[in-house]
């Protein structure tokens, strides 16, 4: 994996981690989801560490793919500038953010047996701190092909999520098309009180 010599350590090492477990995933899955994907906490399957451990579990070689792949793009940039340490944080409270919001939801419907697994919700929300760092960056999506700037980018990502997880999975579930919406939008709203926090204490750019 030459490829990832350039990009920044901690994202790299979060790739090479996720890549890991999917291939331990592949030798025993039902070990691995039964013990680090996201239980509701009612689960007899529920461990304190899952909230945490979901965030390097995939359910398929594509869903790995496409959230290190926008790992790669959007955490290399926002690691080289708010540095190692800061991106560690940003990337595992928007994970944690992530399963919070989740499981909130899934308490409204009064629980769920689906566990929840991806690194969705804290790349979800690695993509809103980029959005607040570059906000007039240029993005081009796959489909549609359409260029906008990363911040109207990211508007339309956490509408669709907004509209999708309310009435298109129903809010209730959070799960039934399997995607976690409110996951997405946990990440994306930690990121962005992070990233004010930081801004608003003028240390977003103090790597130490």
């Amino acid at each position: 994996m030459a490829f990832l010599n350039d990009v920044p350590k901690v994202t790299r090492n979060l790739i090479f981690i996720n890549i890991l477990v999917y291939v331990a995933t592949l030798i025993n899955q039902s070990f691995i989801i039964r013990y680090f994907a996201l239980f509701y906490p009612t689960s007899p399957f529920f461990c304190v560490w899952q909230p945490l451990t979901h965030l390097f579990v995939h359910g398929g070689f594509f869903h790995l793919f496409f959230n290190m792949y926008t790992l790669m793009i959007f955490g290399g940039v926002t690691e080289r500038i708010i540095g190692e340490k800061k991106f560690l944080i940003l990337y595992f409270l928007c994970g944690l953010g992530a399963a919070g919001l989740h499981l909130a939801v899934q308490a409204i419907g009064g629980g769920s047996n689906i566990p929840c697994v991806g690194a969705s919700g804290a790349v979800y929300g690695v993509i809103l701190a980029y959005a607040m760092l570059f906000p007039d960056s240029r993005l081009t999506l796959l489909f549609p092909p359409v260029t906008l700037s990363a911040k109207k980018m990211v508007l339309i990502f956490l509408g669709i999520e907004l509209v999708t997880g309310i009435f298109g999975s129903g809010y209730v579930t959070s799960l039934s098309d399997g995607i976690a919406h409110f996951a997405h939008i946990g990440g994306m709203l930690f990121a962005f009180l992070l990233i004010t926090f930081w801004k608003k204490r003028g240390t977003l750019f103090d790597r130490y």
